[in-house]
């Protein structure tokens, strides 16, 4: 095997866990959003979201990560659609937004030692 061959071989496979990756991001996003919207009261309409933003960004650590922001419609009166969107980072909800609401998720948890920082 020559040198493009492996190469092409590792594009190959980034490019499937990027998909991959993305695919359980997306559903992640769909659950965030769903149950806001029935926190809410609120119809997500399409039952899905839309990819909007994808980026590295670094974490509290220094550690590359993906942000994907997700939009999606929503219907408060069941006549309308309203927009909203979901922030994961790397697999965790940062923010989501419905509106006039807009949800800042805090960390799972912290212990005593991290907020004294």
């Amino acid at each position: 095997m020559d040198l493009y061959e492996l190469l092409a071989l590792l594009v190959l496979g980034g490019g499937a866990w990027l998909w991959l990756d993305g695919l359980k991001a997306r559903e992640i996003g769909i659950a965030a959003a769903s149950q806001a919207c029935l926190d809410e009261g609120f119809q997500l309409l399409d039952d899905t979201v839309a990819g909007s933003l994808l980026q590295l960004a670094r974490d509290d650590d220094g550690q590359l990560k993906l942000r994907r922001v997700f939009s999606f419609e929503y219907s408060d009166t069941g006549d309308n659609r309203r927009s909203g969107s979901v922030t994961l980072f790397g697999h965790r909800v940062e923010m989501l937004h419905v509106r006039p609401n807009l949800y800042v998720i805090p960390r799972a948890s912290q212990t005593p030692d991290e907020t004294q920082h």
